[in-house]
């Protein structure tokens, strides 16, 4: 009989389920070493946030068939080590969507009856009404930045309230939004225009301190800010100050940069600020939704089922998995690539095999190219099961063609995404030893392998531009791997492709596009 390790305290629902086909062991609060030592026991491991399931201790697993983290991120799961071992990484993606939602609600409601404060003032045996005159939220605009599964629940619950609705989600379409009930705006529009704002976005480079000093200036006075989404969106510095000053009403926060919070300015704050400690997916109802999930999931995988919610390799027979594995990967780093060109909403996407890739099954490149498209909106959300119905959820077309006549490699994959900013396509293929190579860009042709930093230009083919940059970049401190350039006809346009030891300081963008020649920039991160 398998076995099972619950190294986190779950919900006896998902134990039970568990108990159907394995012999489960609960062993919580292990030290990593600990937890190295057994691990090769057991079939499966169950976890929450407590335990850190390291590439030493996934290595020590030699038995491992799958980890279950029973929520939403597998940050503490190295899911790359995970996946060269062969053991699925599951989550709870949608476990806590109400719960998450309900909270943020609950706080803007607080935040504008000054619940918490007036519930201190009574228990301390003051009667003092005056002090906590608030505000309803009736006929008052909703920015919601972030349209997905929790902003859209907060959407549908703010709209029963009688309030307006702003939305800001560069990633879903028009129709979309309005389905909901929402007014797609640009982020600027939203924050200078609603009275209240609710954040739902994951936290990434992009959104690290979307709401800085800069944005908040631009709030109504009136306006009051919630996040129960991630720390670290906000900058709680520039909040305090904001807070403090007036500059907006108040702020209601769930989650932040460094947790436990500790001491902060914002904790010496009055009944402006309401702040919890991360209870966004706690509620009795969605711990054991998370549980039941991910636990029905492990109790799959035992009995050679796939997992509905595998974030590392989707639900496919081994053999087809073992075939298409490199394929899959080429089209999620195109993915990826492409999603960052085209910027901004996506509308389609068009998908096309070539050469010998024509004859093979299409959907596994197909998600496996969503999944790469959507990341920079999703992270860790987004995988191999879901990519597809997120795609539809944010209205973009998906178009499959083949070409077997392209014979430039034995089989190349061309994605090509139109979206609000223009359209961008890139073709990839892979060689001999299985390294993926870029071959078209644009329309230009190219042969460069995929690196974590890339610069991409569009110019005039003239003397005298390969230097210009590299000597911008110089004069940044910003060191080149590899550089390439791609054209078609001599000093008419072309494509520069560089490497990058670094990501780019912030702005070097716009002082790439102001050298004479340069017609665009672009920066990529795989």
């Amino acid at each position: 009989m398998s076995k099972v390790l619950v190294s986190d305290p779950i919900d006896q629902a998902g134990i039970d389920i568990l108990s159907q086909v394995a012999t489960v062991d609960v062993k919580t609060g292990l030290k990593p070493e600990q937890l190295k030592e057994i691990i090769g026991e057991y079939d499966a491991l169950m976890i929450r946030s407590g335990t850190r399931v390291t590439s030493e201790i996934i290595e020590a697993g030699t038995n491992l068939k799958i980890i279950g983290r029973a929520g939403v991120g597998v940050d503490n799961v190295d899911v790359p080590a995970a996946t060269r071992q062969g053991i699925v990484v599951v989550n709870s993606p949608e476990g806590n969507t109400i719960a998450a939602a309900e909270h943020a609600l609950a706080m803007m409601l607080s935040l504008s009856r000054h619940i918490p404060d007036a519930n201190a003032s009574v228990k301390r045996g003051e009667w003092d009404r005056k002090t906590f005159v608030g505000a309803e939220v009736y006929k008052k605009t909703l920015g919601i930045v972030g349209l997905g599964k929790i902003g859209s629940h907060v959407a549908a619950v703010a709209k029963a309230l009688g309030m307006k609705l702003l939305a800001f989600d560069p990633f879903i379409s028009t129709e979309r939004a309005e389905q909901i009930g929402c007014k797609l705006v640009d982020l600027d529009f939203l924050v200078r225009q609603a009275d209240y704002i609710t954040l739902h976005i994951p936290k990434t480079p992009e959104t690290t301190h979307l709401i800085n000093a800069e944005m908040l200036a631009k709030m109504k006075p009136t306006a009051r800010i919630i996040n129960c989404a991630r720390g670290g969106i906000i900058d709680e510095a520039a909040l305090a100050i904001a807070l403090k000053e007036g500059t907006i009403a108040g702020a209601a926060l769930d989650v932040f940069e460094s947790e436990p919070l500790g001491d902060s300015p914002l904790c010496a704050l009055g009944k402006n600020v309401i702040l919890t400690p991360h209870l966004g997916a706690s509620t009795v109802e969605a711990q054991e939704n998370v549980a039941i999930d991910v636990a029905e999931q492990i109790r799959d995988v035992l009995l050679d089922l796939p997992a509905r919610s595998a974030v590392n390799i989707p639900g496919l027979g081994p053999d087809v998995l073992e075939e298409l594995k490199p394929y899959m990967q080429l089209a999620e780093t195109l993915g990826k690539l492409v999603g960052q060109l085209a910027g901004g909403r996506v509308e389609a996407l068009t998908i096309r095999l070539q050469g010998e890739l024509a004859t093979n099954k299409s959907q596994p490149l197909v998600i496996a190219s969503l999944k790469g498209l959507l990341y920079q909106a999703l992270r860790e959300r987004v995988n191999y099961v879901n990519a597809s119905i997120e795609a539809k959820e944010r209205g973009i077309r998906v178009i499959e063609t083949r070409d077997a006549a392209i014979k430039d490699y034995a089989g190349s994959l061309h994605l090509e995404a139109t979206g609000n900013l223009g359209t961008h396509a890139v073709t990839g293929a892979l060689l001999g030893d299985g390294e993926i190579r870029l071959t078209n860009l644009d329309g230009f042709p190219i042969n460069v392998p995929p690196s974590h930093h890339m610069l991409f230009t569009l110019h005039r083919d003239m003397p005298g531009i390969i230097g210009k940059l590299g000597s911008l970049l110089g004069s940044f401190n910003v060191n080149i791997a590899s550089m390439q350039v791609g054209r078609k006809i001599v000093r008419g346009d072309a494509v520069m492709v560089l490497s990058l030891d670094d990501p780019l300081p912030e702005g070097i963008l716009a002082e790439i596009t102001k050298v004479a020649g340069i017609r665009d920039a672009y920066t990529v991160n795989l």
